[in-house]
């Protein structure tokens, strides 16, 4: 099984239908964990103090609110009973000093806790890209990039309004709850036990409410992140879905896919808006049953007319607190959702890590030797068993067989993207695993099939493995590869902007692009990993030219199929299931007349023809 084949048999899932199971990974985990509130400490931590602040203004907010009914309720007293417009006036600016102070306590507490919250979700951004860039290409082979992104964007939104503001904005409603508690039972123990009577309630309505919203809020996290999939798959893909004329098709499975995504969000958006109509009439309850009694003692003249007021006030205040808190918890369902989600991808271990006495590989000669080695993507299923195969330094070994042979899990294992089962990949004498990875793929160049250009200019993707390099040291790579005359022929040369992936560049071009980053990165060790299976034989004949320069005093190692691009290695190796059939030069393995005789006969002289 090859990497490639391996990474489709896990991807595989029926798109004419959608695949719930495909979700069992965002779903699977139980309720919401108050653990998880933990893990932000070391993120909130470098600005307690912002924090604190913050937090010290919302008791100012609190408390300046809370007086607002209670000076009502007395500026109503003083005109009906005492007529008294001295003490009518002293209130009047009591209370507009009171929702001044509200105010600027509630924009600085919200000004210094926003930028708390979005200084902590930097740091989480950026400990999550390093993470995913550490992650090994094993858990790329598993995972659909678009669900990545999925975490990385639309879950890092979500926890922006918990992490800005919304904490304490439910630490802001439970002090806030406390202190009209404390007012109310002052003013009338009767009334606010009347009041309080209605609470059992509202807890039923909570609980019953909790038990549906999560596992609503966690299927809408996994339906965006499908979503987020597979638009990022058929983007990725569109040169295919069109070539195939399959625009209805996909057309028709995304449909599904966003229609499974708009039905879960409107369900949580039910659930979610649910819950406060039931609380506002609950409130309105509590109100009336206050009004009734506390009429009937303002006509039996047992309590103060504006005392009724204020304390009505406070029954509206006492149930906006618990309506923010309905409001909040919600938000708090989602984000936990989405903290989970974020974790999740933040616990994943890192498979392939330095040692803890791992050495940075000196300058390395190039001689490479897979020394017994057993590997497979699916240990279950080896590709490589009991390999062993030497290579000199300088020496250029061209590695030949049919699909699924092993040929590009060689070239992974002399970088280190995976990790043997069993035996040991060793460069210049010292085990792959012994070495850092840095210092080990720093002198271990790369060229695909499919080169991969990011987007900038023809120079920076030349100078992309040597960021100091000079114009001149990026023309003369050009120039060594044959790549600088076709650059000089694009609109702005060395200064053309190259669209995602390169789309704008000929498979040519993109690769000769590829060809110049490997000279300019000067590695001891070169792996062509069939660099050539694109290039039409015009070109490939100025490359092959410009290889000659490339491989020259380097290890290198080759996969391809064109004969011109093996000929002249000093060995080639024949790989049929993992094991080495076949080695030997061109020419004596030819005499042999065997697997390579075929192979020839079957491919490679028709190339030969064409080169020639």
């Amino acid at each position: 099984m090859t990497a490639e084949s391996y990474v489709l048999a896990r991807r595989r899932r029926p798109r004419s239908k959608l695949d719930l199971a495909a979700m069992d990974e965002d779903e699977r985990s139980g309720g919401f964990r108050w653990g998880l509130v933990k893990r932000f400490g070391p993120y909130v931590a470098p600005y307690k103090w912002r924090v604190i602040a913050s937090a010290c203004l919302m008791v100012v907010y609190t408390l300046s609110s809370l007086a607002s009914p209670y000076l009502i309720g007395r500026a109503i007293d003083a005109i009906r009973q005492t007529h008294d417009l001295g003490s009518l006036t002293v209130i009047s600016l009591l209370l507009l000093a009171a929702n001044v102070i509200a105010w600027q306590a509630q924009f600085w507490q919200t000004w210094t806790m926003s930028w708390a919250g979005q200084q902590a979700l930097y740091r989480l951004s950026s400990d999550m890209y390093r993470h995913i860039q550490a992650l090994s290409l094993s858990f790329y082979d598993r995972t659909e990039i678009g669900r990545v992104m999925s975490r990385l964007q639309s879950d890092i939104t979500v926890l922006e309004g918990v992490l800005s503001n919304g904490l304490l904005s439910m630490l802001a409603s439970v002090i806030s709850l406390g202190g009209i508690i404390f007012v109310m039972l002052g003013m009338n123990p009767g009334l606010a036990l009347l009041t309080f009577s209605v609470l059992p309630f509202m807890f039923a309505i909570a609980w019953f409410w909790q038990r549906h919203a999560q596992r609503s809020f966690r299927r809408t996290r996994a339906a965006i992140s499908l979503v987020n999939s597979t638009l990022q798959e058929n983007i990725s893909g569109m040169r295919v879905i069109q070539a195939l004329a399959r625009e209805d098709r996909n057309s028709a499975e995304f449909d599904d896919l966003n229609r499974h995504n708009r039905d879960t969000n409107l369900e949580s958006t039910k659930i979610a808006s649910l819950i406060l109509p039931l609380v506002e009439v609950v409130a309105a309850v509590a109100i009336a049953l206050v009004v009734v009694v506390g009429g009937l003692q303002v006509a039996h003249h047992e309590l103060a007319i504006g005392t009724l007021v204020a304390f009505t006030l406070y029954i509206n205040q006492f149930f906006n607190p618990i309506r923010n808190l309905s409001m909040q918890y919600s938000q708090l369902q989602r984000a936990g959702v989405a903290a989970e989600r974020i974790f999740q991808i933040l616990g994943i271990p890192v498979e392939i890590q330095d040692a803890p006495d791992a050495r940075d590989l000196p300058q390395i000669e190039g001689r490479v030797e897979f020394r017994d080695v057993t590997f497979g993507y699916d240990p279950e299923k080896p590709v490589l068993r009991g390999f062993n195969l030497k290579i000199e330094p300088g020496q250029t070994v061209a590695i030949v067989g049919p699909t699924g042979a092993g040929k590009s899990t060689i070239v992974s294992l002399v970088s280190r993207f995976y990790d043997v089962q069993g035996g040991s990949v060793l460069v210049d004498g010292r085990d792959v695993r012994e070495v850092t990875q840095r210092s080990l793929r720093s002198q271990v160049g790369v060229v695909l099939q499919d080169p991969f250009l990011f987007t900038g200019t023809i120079s920076d993707n030349i100078r992309y493995g040597k960021l100091d390099a000079t114009q001149e040291e990026i023309e003369e790579a050009a120039k060594a590869v044959g790549a600088h005359d076709l650059i000089l022929r694009l609109p702005d040369g060395y200064d053309t902007q190259i669209r995602e992936r390169g789309q704008n560049l000929s498979n040519g071009q993109r690769q000769l692009i590829s060809f110049a980053r490997a000279l300019l990165s000067d590695p001891r060790i070169l792996i062509l990993d069939e660099a050539t299976a694109n290039i039409d034989t015009v070109t490939e004949a100025i490359v092959q030219q410009g290889l000659q320069r490339l491989l020259s005093g380097r290890t290198a190692i080759v996969i391809a199929h064109r004969l011109s691009t093996i000929k002249n290695a000093v060995v080639i190796v024949v790989l049929q299931d993992g094991r080495i059939v076949e080695k030997g030069a061109h020419v004596e393995l030819l005499a042999k007349g065997g697997e390579y005789a075929q192979l020839y006969a079957m491919g490679f002289r028709h190339t030969q023809s064409e080169v020639a």
